[in-house]
């Protein structure tokens, strides 16, 4: 008797071990549990720990309540200006309800990816392709509250959504290198520009200054001619003086009078009375300038033949000697030479 009843205790003992293995269940820190009996939602959520089930006849269903990071597949679309390109994403999400993560959508990790998917082409289509390579944060904001409005009634939040890579057509990348190759280039010339214009107001004030020292001038010519000597395979060329210049021109502009040639003497021949006899007198070149024998003497009309000299029985005072012009009827002749002389 007693040994049935120890084997109906052993017995029990077993069942009872068994049931209890059967309806234990261990729930994760980051997981939580959903219990259906016989169909239909029973209690609360299950926290995390050790719980017990009936078998057979409820269900546990565990929820991971981690951040989940679903990569979203490249998505082909069409910019609002005209460009075609590729965008991949990232979504963070997790689950914050339990039990509407398992009732209200079949599979929210599935439904998730798909929201995002669509969400991205829509975006694309709205945007143009400067926003989507430089105005990132606020087409992610826009993506992210497009996923979480009907996440929300599946228990699932999204935390953030980031678009990962753009990628566009090898033409547009040329076309866009060009430009900023244009834009850099334009940027420079303005930037030489502005320095050529400030280096203009500045040499201007300096040769300003320099304008009221002359011998600056000449200083940093010495200076420049130094820092060009430097260099030992150039070849120097030193500019003409400025005021050397000036100093000619102003020679040339007002030239010094010539000296005064001395008035040439000639002697009258003396001869012993005979007015004949007398040589004519040869005439000798005269510079510019002088008066000649024949222009009339102002002094001549009050003191008569103090111009002239004469010889004892020679011409008249009023007479100037000189070559006797050759008449009409009588051919020129010249005077023997004196035989005295």
């Amino acid at each position: 008797m007693i040994a049935e009843l120890v084997g109906a205790a052993v017995a029990c003992a077993g069942v009872a071990g068994v049931y209890t293995a059967a309806a234990a269940r261990v729930v994760k820190q980051y997981e939580r549990g959903v219990v259906f009996r016989l169909g239909r939602l029973y209690g609360g959520v299950r926290g995390p720990g050790f719980t017990m089930v009936l078998p057979l006849v409820d269900r546990l269903r565990k929820v991971n309540m981690q951040i989940v990071t679903m990569p979203v597949p490249g998505q082909e679309g069409i910019t609002r200006d005209n460009v075609t390109v590729r965008v991949d994403a990232v979504v963070y999400f997790k689950v914050i309800d339990a039990a509407n993560a398992i009732i209200q959508v079949e599979d929210y990790r599935f439904a998730v990816s798909q929201m995002a998917q669509t969400s991205l082409r829509s975006i694309i289509g709205k945007s143009d392709l400067d926003d989507l390579l430089s105005n990132r944060e606020k087409l992610n904001e826009g993506l992210e509250l497009m996923i979480d409005s009907p996440a929300v009634g599946w228990g699932v939040q999204i935390d953030r959504v980031e678009i990962k890579d753009v990628s566009l057509p090898e033409t547009m990348k040329r076309s866009m290198a060009r430009q900023a190759e244009a834009d850099r280039e334009r940027r420079a010339r303005v930037i030489n520009a502005d320095a050529e214009l400030q280096a203009s107001k500045k040499l201007a004030e300096a040769a300003k200054e320099m304008s009221k020292q002359p011998a600056a001038l000449q200083l940093r010519l010495l200076q420049t001619v130094v820092a060009v000597a430097a260099e030992k395979n150039s070849t120097l060329v030193l500019p003409f003086p400025v005021e050397l210049l000036r100093f000619l021109e102003r020679a040339q502009r007002d030239p010094a009078p010539p000296p005064a040639a001395p008035a040439p003497t000639a002697a009258a021949p003396v001869t012993d009375g005979d007015p004949e006899d007398t040589p004519a007198l040869a005439e000798t070149p005269r510079p510019p300038g002088i008066p000649g024998p024949d222009a009339p003497d102002p002094g001549a009309a009050e003191e008569p033949g103090a111009t002239g000299l004469t010889a004892p029985g020679g011409p008249e005072p009023s007479a100037l000697p000189g070559p006797a012009a050759p008449s009409d009827d009588e051919p020129p002749s010249t005077a023997p030479d004196d035989p005295g002389r």
